[in-house]
């Protein structure tokens, strides 16, 4: 197929208004992405400065004694009703297991003295790791909300027009 001369001068005219306009679309992503990476840092900065403050706070004011609340009561329904009750269970089953035996054994049964308990139970190192967990997920939570976001890219090095 032969084309005329204007009709290759208008394609070629074509191809070069394609090409400046691939050109300027070039420079205005550039444009585009230097905004948005400022806008980007000046929000890193409204978060730091603004956001981060007043959700510091609001957190030590609102959550924070709950969360301390919880685990305390937590602390308290574990330390003073589940394991006495749990260790009487279990005690008494014992005391009843070592009563037949001896029994029947014909050894008369010898009573000790039980040691006093020191230090924490598995009750309240239970709600510890829960109090702790809790807190870890609402800072990764916190975390997520508020981190920068920087996945925006652009390339740097401009495309090539496609040849028409």
């Amino acid at each position: 197929m032969s084309l005329s001369r204007k009709r290759k001068k208008e394609l070629r005219r074509l191809q070069n208004d394609a090409n400046q306009l691939w050109e300027n679309q070039q420079v205005l992503v550039g444009h585009a992405a230097d905004v948005a990476r400022e806008a980007g840092r000046q929000l890193g900065n409204f978060n730091r400065e603004q956001v981060v403050p007043v959700v510091q706070d609001a957190y030590n004011r609102k959550v924070a004694p709950v969360v301390d609340q919880g685990v305390r009561f937590g602390k308290h329904v574990v330390d003073d009703k589940v394991v006495p009750i749990v260790g009487g269970v279990v005690g008494t089953a014992l005391s009843a297991w070592d009563v037949a035996n001896a029994k029947r054994h014909g050894i008369a049964p010898r009573s000790r003295a039980v040691p006093e308990k020191k230090g924490p139970g598995i009750g309240s190192v239970v709600a510890l790791v829960l109090g702790a967990a809790a807190a870890i997920g609402v800072l990764y939570a916190a975390w997520q909300a508020l981190r920068a976001d920087d996945e925006l890219w652009v390339a740097d090095d401009p495309l090539s027009a496609p040849d028409a």
